[in-house]
């Protein structure tokens, strides 16, 4: 057991925040391998001490980046450049088998499971089913591998500026060699497809082993009120595909397991830990003037900002007015 490992990565100090969620929650629900985060130049090293107490090794790498400006401007996500980094995965030789987890994954119960799979087994991504989500998948470590996939990246690049694009030209045949290859969603479930079809993650969403935040807006672009057990968001991160009560699960394991080993890293250093700071709002509660109820949209104005891609799903767009609909419907 101790020669397979889980492995993440982080590039930054915000993505450690992650990989901290994503290692204390493989901690939660026990599982019996080894955790390895690996890490870009850039994380401080108080990120890397907290990170030390939860993950069994924390490797430095260097940050690769596809420079692929132009395919990375067409998917709006410059910082997917970095992502290649994780291509360094493949180098962890001294374990036999590992399942890379990207850092905005969080687990909701073991999944050791996965070890009995072989390399590249994964979950089909929501946008395109035919192409793997690289956010969590089985390896085998290889040096070989390794100079190959950034030799075909030197010559090829990559179809989407990112690391998945590259993954999924060189795993070519994925979508159609070995079915015994292809993940459950449940462990790799996509919060951007829950609302995409919302009647089978009714039907098989409890079944979730492994949540994805993906898009640009990650649980830790949030802030989170101890006193309330709330999640805040500003209007713009409304917009975000994000499970509320996924989003309030990762807010309350960092609390009450991530955000005291940052606290003692940081020790006199300024730390921002994400909370609502309840000294400043009780001071300015009372001056501050009410907030205008928000403007009522009429079905027809709802619909046009729907098919827009304007979607309040904090709001009247919620998962949980969206269920009732359905429920209401179906009766």
């Amino acid at each position: 057991m101790s020669e397979e490992a889980f492995v993440t990565l982080a590039t930054s100090d915000s993505y450690a925040k992650g990989a901290m969620v994503l290692g204390q929650s493989l901690r939660n629900h026990h599982t019996n391998r080894k955790l390895v985060a690996l890490v870009g130049p850039h994380v401080t090293d108080c990120c890397i001490e907290a990170l030390n107490t939860i993950f069994d090794e924390v490797c430095v790498v260097n940050v690769l980046d596809s420079g692929d400006t132009a395919n990375l401007a067409l998917m709006k996500r410059p910082d997917l450049g970095v992502t290649l980094t994780k291509l360094h995965c493949w180098t962890l030789t001294q374990y036999s088998k590992c399942v890379f987890m990207d850092a905005d994954t969080m687990v909701l119960s073991n999944i050791d499971e996965l070890y009995e799979r072989e390399e590249l087994s994964a979950a089909p991504d929501p946008g395109w089913p035919d192409c793997f989500n690289s956010g969590v998948f089985v390896f085998r470590p290889s040096n070989e591998t390794h100079d190959k996939l950034l030799t075909f990246c030197s010559e090829n690049g990559s179809f989407d500026g990112g690391d998945q694009g590259v993954l999924n030209s060189y795993f070519s045949t994925w979508a159609t060699a070995d079915i015994s290859k292809h993940l459950p969603f449940i462990y790799n479930l996509s919060s951007i497809a829950i609302y995409s079809y919302l009647p089978a993650f009714k039907q098989y969403g409890h079944n979730a082993k492994v949540v994805h935040f993906l898009g640009q807006v990650k649980p830790w672009s949030y802030s989170y009120d101890t006193k309330k057990g709330e999640v805040k968001g500003s209007v713009s991160q409304q917009s975000a595909h994000m499970h509320p009560d996924y989003l309030l699960l990762w807010w309350q394991l960092y609390t009450k397991s991530v955000a005291p080993l940052l606290k003692s890293a940081y020790r006199d250093e300024p730390f921002s830990s994400g909370f609502v700071q309840h000294e400043y709002e009780d001071l300015t509660h009372q001056a501050a003037a009410p907030a205008p109820e928000p403007k009522k949209l009429s079905s027809e104005e709802r619909k046009k900002r729907w098919e827009a891609g304007q979607i309040d799903y904090m709001g009247d767009d919620s998962f949980a007015n969206i269920e009732r609909k359905l429920d209401t419907f179906l009766k």
